[in-house]
């Protein structure tokens, strides 16, 4: 008999089953590892089916890792942004004998982030070609009020300050992508930086950064390493190249990168969705690389909102009980698969990604009939409720992504709006780029736009109003038509605007440890008796305040009073 899943999920993609499991019908543990570039959305997704039973255990150990561990049979899942076959530093990395196959789990932009500040007061603009970026990242270019930088950033004085390159000390998938990028479209470059480290030429792909002693490059292992380097307040002049979202959490900016139609842009979900239109997949069905991407039409698509450096990352999933890997593992396995590809995709865009397009999610779908023990291969792809389905089958993201301003037109100063989490400057109002928060059926329904966190501006307004909160726009901001709701939205905030992601999603928490900030409007909903049963800081040291007066000033009286009466008497 088939075993369902929880309401959300059943409801969303079982619709052929009915109650929900019994508490005797659990999931088993699944472990897998990987792709920090994927992990803030896979880490998110992880929370939200707990609610549901399923425990999914994810180690961010890096791209490279993951496929040794899995191809080692140590996790049952690896998540990676390069398939394997690469031929890296000499040494190619072999596929698995056990048998496999790849599905596409989060697109995204590897995006620039940079801690820059010129007389005290933090840079949130920059803009780089990429020319200059590889520049960068070769050892070329090595100081801020570079020429090169300038000719970027007309209006924009910048310092006369060291450059500081993170670059990952472990194999990784961000390292994979953006040493294809520069491969493809700055070789030359690319190849001496790698002979003068000692490799050979020439270089192409790699996933471990080649440095060479007295660059002043710094490595760190993880996309959280690089970022909470940058992130950290003294390290000013740096500069990494990380997920977006991991901006978005720390609250910095990025640069915006120069594409083919001479537009400088961010690595927003629509742009991304946009680059993405350029990609080529395997489609062939009896190809060991089915479903994996050529990102070579990315790099020159001529479309003005595109990312140049948009992608996708894949979960590697078993297609056979091998290394300990059960039937029942894979109905969890199969089960998450299936939540990611649909309802999970919605929360992509707050998170800092970019949801997966229909054809991908359908490909995806099918791959997960073919998990041992897997349930979920016949799921209605139309109940799926993604971001970038539409009736007529294009991508709704990047239909409606909207047009760049003339501003990030290259030769024409920049636009004075920030980027990634960064924050507006005090008292400055503007409009933002893209405004409000776009709805979908499921978590926010409709159109409706961001408001100001600082400023605590109105809720956006639409057919059927999102209501979730802005984190990082600050002045007017304007929404686009959501996905079911339609109706365009709008919002105001007057304040200043919080450190947090710009499109909206909710309070932002951050960490006393590690300075990174969660946008939690997409945990699991709570349900009403936890949520009334939490008690507030204050409430609890008001009540001991008065259990103090009540248990100890009583006493305290009587025993002075007592004392005045045998005083009078003594008198």
């Amino acid at each position: 008999m088939r075993r369902a899943l929880a309401p959300l999920i059943a409801a969303a993609l079982l619709p052929t089953v009915g109650a929900a499991p019994a508490a005797a019908d659990s999931f088993v543990p699944v472990n897998g590892a990987g792709s920090s570039w994927s992990s803030n959305a896979v880490d998110q997704w992880r929370r939200n089916v707990e609610q549901y039973g399923m425990r999914i255990n994810y180690a961010s150990t890096g791209s490279s890792d993951g496929r040794n561990q899995f191809k080692a049979g140590t996790v049952d899942f690896a998540i990676t942004e390069i398939p394997y076959g690469l031929k890296d530093g000499g040494v190619v990395d072999t596929a698995p004998s056990r048998g496999f196959v790849y599905m596409p789990i989060v697109a995204g932009g590897t995006a620039f982030m940079y801690n820059l500040s010129v007389g005290g007061k933090q840079v949130t603009n920059l803009r780089l070609s990429g020319e200059v970026v590889t520049g960068i990242f070769t050892g070329t270019i090595t100081s801020w009020d570079d020429p090169a930088i300038a000719k970027d950033n007309p209006g924009l004085a910048l310092p006369k300050r060291k450059i500081v390159p993170v670059v990952r000390s472990d194999g990784s998938g961000s390292t994979a992508q953006f040493s294809t990028w520069m491969a493809a479209r700055h070789q030359k470059q690319w190849d001496a930086y790698c002979a003068a480290a000692g490799r050979s030429t020439p270089c192409g792909v790699t996933s471990s950064y080649p440095t060479i002693p007295g660059k002043g490059f710094v490595a760190q292992p993880n996309s959280q390493g690089v970022a909470g380097y940058v992130a950290q307040r003294g390290n000013v002049g740096t500069i990494t190249y990380v997920e977006y979202s991991y901006a978005l959490k720390t609250g910095y900016p990025v640069a915006k990168v120069l594409n083919e139609a001479g537009y400088y842009v961010e690595p927003t979900a629509s742009n991304v969705a946009v680059g993405l239109l350029g990609a080529k997949i395997n489609t062939d069905e009896g190809s060991p690389k089915y479903l994996t991407q050529d990102l070579s039409g990315v790099y020159t698509n001529g479309d003005k909102r595109t990312y140049p450096l948009s992608s996708y990352s894949y979960i590697v999933v078993p297609t056979s009980t091998q290394n300990g890997f059960t039937a029942a593992k894979g109905h969890t396995l199969g089960a998450f698969a299936s939540y990611f590809l649909c309802e999970g995709q919605q929360q992509a865009e707050v998170l800092g990604y970019s949801p997966l397009p229909v054809n991908l999610v359908q490909a995806g779908l099918d791959q997960v009939g073919k998990i041992p023990g897997s349930d979920d291969a016949n799921v209605d792809i139309k109940k799926c409720n993604n971001p970038t389905f539409s009736a007529d089958g294009s991508n709704t993201l990047a239909k409606n992504a909207p047009q760049p301003s003339e501003c990030d037109k290259q030769g024409n100063d920049q636009c004075d709006r920030p980027t990634g989490g960064a924050a507006p400057a005090p008292g400055k109002g503007g409009t933002s780029d893209g405004g409000g928060t776009k709805g979908t059926t499921g978590t926010t329904k409709g159109g409706g736009g961001t408001k100001g966190t600082g400023g605590g501006g109105t809720t956006g307004t639409g057919d059927d109003p999102g209501t979730t909160t802005g984190g990082g726009t600050d002045g007017t901001a304007t929404g686009t038509d959501g996905t079911v709701g339609g109706g365009t939205g709008t919002g105001t905030g007057t304040g200043v605007a919080v450190a947090g992601p710009s499109t909206g999603g909710g309070p932002v928490v951050c960490s006393d440890d590690t300075g990174q900030c969660t946008n939690v409007v997409s945990m699991p909903i709570e349900t009403e008796a936890r949520s009334s049963g939490s008690i507030s800081p204050l409430a609890v040291a008001a009540a001991c305040l008065l259990l103090v007066a009540l248990v100890v000033i009583p006493p305290l009286v009587s025993r002075g009073a007592s004392a005045r009466t045998a005083r009078k008497a003594r008198r």
